[in-house]
């Protein structure tokens, strides 16, 4: 994230305040948001955070030698002046640490196990009282090995979390934090233990200067700071002050936002007071309107979708409601209308990419370029990427404020009553049309940290919600500034923040970015605390990946892939993922052409740039992990694979992983394509050989969203996927701006060959790039577009007409699911699967046998099984309107036999009735 130089105002005007209430403290109003009340020595040096508190008592200091003396000192402004080779000058205070021998308790241990060996220190007995320790961790703390003269041999900083949670664990049971709101009363609470003091600024609207402010009480026990105003607060706004010592900068008075806002006003720059439960905040209906609901986790189909792409584009959409949550609002919008035909066809969720206060965003004043230029030219992203910083557009995975609505949505970002009623309007509207709604949630970083003016955490307690490496620096693994989750607190803003957005804006289910960056054990806690709240599940899926400081378990056992069986919590599969598209997310250059995948080519119908002596192996091995997929990443499922040993799927091997990981089908998420990387069409325009016609392009785009469809567990696809959404080949659209993220609900255009992607993450291939994009042959028709739609509506149809698409339980897919046409012996371009219904609840067929053939000619496959029985192609593929006419045309089954013919590149089912 980009970091912001942040104004230091004139000490002497922040004198503490005498009397509460009886003047205005210039930082309030003051243009920057802290105030430094004294600074660190200029010669200090700022020393690494080496040594962490385990508990409020006790210390370890990795690389230190037991036999050392050692001193804590402290100052409660930061004066302290540690040097190697010279005495420790200007502290307040200094306390003996002794030594400890004995084995830490079975949960420190656990807790603090990626802590090197090195020595254990506690506090002397009568500085382990409560007071004593929490008068310690609001100063400048200095721990030092010296020699028998004083003199300093080494000095660290101390990373304080295990010291706060121990100290003020009943924190973890206040549920009243943040602005609590009656009609004749406020109640402000906010935990902040290391402060000296706490204030609270009011302000009458989001730009007149404040009113009032008062000082806030702190509560002993939990650490939490509070403060009541007896009158009708509702619509009125406030700010923190909280007077705190920062590591290498000295104490300072930050004006801060609240970490529990539930709205603000324009640009975050004040929380908004009010109640949710109020009806001024509720559009008409909202109590009483019904939200769908499912039987089960795997019964999850979903269209990710980001607000701004759904209606930035859609002239049917009033232009004052365009990019914004009222869009969702207008039922005979094409938008709406695609949506609700997706709802219609099965889809049961749209989920929202990051729709919680964003960072990057200006909520006003926003621009949007005009960008001109040829198919293959630089002009286009030359224009985008020259306003990115004040354009109106993002991805959002850059969090502000955890639990408000993001504010450049609302039609009026500077009242914080308006974002919230028409979040709710947009929820509304999206649950009549037959929708869930299921929210993108990025908990596992913030867009900033330490003083920077869009941190908010860290300069309330500062060191402590962030994820600190063993200098005690800012981890960055998440691309931005890592949170820890597994701190008390971190934990509990996560928690009660998703359960805010459950209770109050009735969010259905919810998708956790980079969730492996958290403990399974968070997770679990969450999941149940949900189920509590709601009476019901509500479903928790993310992404699993296994990465960074926290990577194979080195500091918990962590919400990821391989670590989270038994607990019903989905992580996405990246196995089927990457053998249908081939290759990896990672590829560059012309490995984006060369490494094709099963439904593009791979050694059957070779591109330009893939190698020639291709293995047949290689074919074969893609089949067996598209089946994988099929088989919902099952672990314990068995698969004959093409060497014809029959193995669980755990056994087989994906990159040196297990390619079966989970334990229930609810604990996976099959995909294609996302957000992240090049859509699947810009994917096929890399891997299908350049002469494919653009309708062969449609087919195979159907056959890419015909594997999800048909697999196991929970289904999830990209808004766009099923109009042929290009994005002009970016790799990384996050901040490309509405030109390379368009979507076109008219049906006319898929935005191919607009322009050369920016040219930060794409300029390397600007020369494989630019000839594809020239290429007017691989620009799809408006018909192409309308035949994908409505082929993809079918594959809908075909999910929901049969729970055997979605079978409930591991057991269930033992029992139901087979393989045909697998082993060594098999046709590599044909998938064969059969579901047995006999007895299954919501199954209505007897038997259902489903066929995908990504070959450019027909394939001839016999499943023996089928042999005497009286299949017929399944309902869908017989309606008048069903798109793709070649299951009725020229797919065929003998009876007699068991063979079934598959047209090329089609997938069909037949059903036993």
């Amino acid at each position: 994230m980009r970091r912001l130089i942040v104004a230091m105002l004139v000490p002497a005007l922040f004198a503490s305040l005498a009397h509460a209430g009886a003047q205005i403290d210039p930082a309030c109003d003051a243009p920057e948001a802290y105030a430094l009340l004294q600074a660190v020595p200029k010669a200090q040096p700022l020393h690494a955070a080496e040594a962490v508190w385990l508990d409020h008592g006790t210390l370890r200091w990795p690389g230190a030698a037991r036999g050392g003396s050692f001193k804590l000192y402290h100052h409660p402004a930061g004066a302290v002046m540690a040097v190697a080779g010279a005495t420790v000058s200007g502290a307040a205070g200094a306390i003996a640490m002794m030594p400890v021998e004995a084995a830490l308790s079975p949960a420190i241990a656990v807790r603090f196990k990626f802590v090197g060996d090195g020595v254990t220190l506690a506090l002397p007995a009568g500085s382990q009282a409560r007071e004593a320790v929490a008068a310690l961790l609001k100063q400048q703390l200095v721990l030092v090995e010296e020699n028998a003269a004083g003199v300093v041999l080494r000095a660290t900083r101390v990373q304080i979390a295990g010291a706060l949670d121990s100290l003020y664990a009943a924190a973890a049971a206040a549920d009243d934090l943040g602005v609590r709101v009656l009609p004749r009363q406020a109640t402000f609470k906010l935990w902040a233990p290391t402060a000296s003091r706490v204030g609270i600024c009011i302000y009458p609207d989001g730009k007149r200067a404040a009113k009032r402010v008062l000082d806030l009480a702190a509560d002993a026990e939990t650490g939490i700071w509070s403060a009541r105003i007896d009158a009708d607060m509702r619509g009125q706004y406030y700010a923190y002050l909280i007077d705190v010592h920062v590591p290498g900068v000295g104490l300072v008075r930050n004006r801060v936002t609240d970490p529990y806002s539930i709205s603000l006003t324009t640009n975050s720059t004040r929380s908004y007071v009010g109640n949710l439960d109020d009806a001024r905040l509720k559009p008409a209906g909202w109590d009483a309107h019904p939200s769908p609901r499912l039987a089960s986790q795997v019964d999850l189909t979903i269209y990710e979708l980001h607000v701004r792409d759904f209606s930035v584009n859609d002239l049917s959409v009033p232009a004052r409601d365009r990019g914004k949550y009222l869009a969702f609002v207008h039922a005979n919008g094409n938008g709406m209308k695609h949506l609700a035909a997706l709802a219609r066809a099965g889809m049961t969720d749209v989920h929202l990419l990051p729709v919680f206060d964003l960072a990057t965003v200006p909520e006003s004043g926003c621009v949007t370029p005009a960008p001109m230029g040829d198919a293959d030219s630089e002009s286009q992203q030359a224009a985008v990427v020259a306003i990115k910083d004040s354009d109106c557009y993002n991805w959002g995975y850059d969090p502000f404020h955890y639990t408000a609505p993001e504010g450049s949505y609302a039609s009026d970002a500077a009242d914080g009553a308006v974002r919230v009623r028409e979040f709710r309007r947009m929820v509304q509207a999206l649950h009549r049309a037959g929708l869930r709604v299921g929210m993108d949630v990025v908990y596992n970083h913030t867009a900033a940290s330490g003083q920077n003016s869009k941190s908010v955490l860290d300069r309330i307690v500062p060191g402590y919600y962030q994820r600190l490496d063993a200098a005690g620096k800012v981890e960055m693994s998440t691309c931005c500034d890592n949170t820890a989750t597994e701190n008390m607190m971190m934990e509990k803003l996560m928690a009660d923040s998703v359960l805010t957005w459950a209770r109050h804006y009735r969010i259905d289910s919810f998708r956790f970015d980079l969730m492996g960056h958290q403990p399974r054990a968070a997770m679990e806690r969450l999941r149940s605390a949900l189920r509590n709240l709601a009476g019901r599940d509500i479903q928790l899926i993310g992404e699993g990946w296994n990465f960074g400081e926290i990577a194979d378990g080195r500091r918990f056992v962590q919400a990821s892939q391989l670590s989270l069986n038994g607990s019903g919590i989905g992580t996405f599969s990246d196995r089927a993922r990457d053998a249908v598209r081939g290759g990896g997310p990672a590829d560059t250059g012309v490995d984006l052409f060369r490494r094709q995948g099963y439904v593009n080519g791979l050694v059957y119908d070779r591109n330009a740039h893939a190698p020639a002596t291709t293995p047949a192996a290689e074919l074969l091995r893609s089949a067996d992990m598209v089946r994988v997929g099929l088989a919902g990443s099952l672990r314990s499922f068995p698969l004959q694979t093409f060497r014809g040993e029959v193995l669980p799927l755990s056994a087989i091997d994906y990159n040196g992983q297990p390619a079966g990981y989970v334990s229930e089908p609810s604990e996976v998420v099959n995909y294609v394509e996302n957000h992240d990387n090049q859509t699947l069409y810009d994917n096929n325009v890399f891997k299908l050989p350049v002469t494919t016609t653009t309708s062969e392009r449609a087919r195979v785009q159907i056959l890419g969203a015909a594997t999800t469809a048909f697999s196991q567990g929970v289904a999830y696809f990209h808004a766009g996927i099923d109009v042929l959404r290009s994005k002009s080949l970016d790799r990384n659209s996050f901040d490309s701006g509405d030109w390379f993220n368009r979507l076109d609900w008219r049906y006319r255009e898929n935005y191919f060959g607009t322009g050369l992607p920016p040219k930060q993450d794409n300029g390397k291939g600007y020369e494989l790039i630019r000839p594809l994009l020239a290429n007017a042959a691989l620009r799809p028709t408006p018909e192409d577009i309308a035949w994908t739609r409505d082929a993809f509506r079918d594959l809908l149809r075909i999910r929901a007409s049969s729970t055997l698409f979605r079978l409930r339980s591991a057991a269930d897919i033992h029992q139901r699911l087979s393989f045909a046409n697998t082993g060594p012996d098999q046709v590599p371009t044909v998938i064969a699967a059969r579901l047995d219904g006999a007895g299954y609840e919501g199954a209505n067929f007897r038997e259902v046998i489903y066929l995908i053939n990504v070959d450019l000619m027909p394939r001839q496959v016999t499943v023996a099984s089928a042999a005497g029985k009286a299949l017929v192609l399944h309902p869908v593929h017989r309606r008048a309107d069903a798109a793709d006419r070649r299951p009725v045309t020229a797919a065929r089954f003998d009876a007699t036999s068991g063979v079934f013919d598959v047209p090329p590149r089609t997938a069909v089912v037949y059903v036993l009735p």
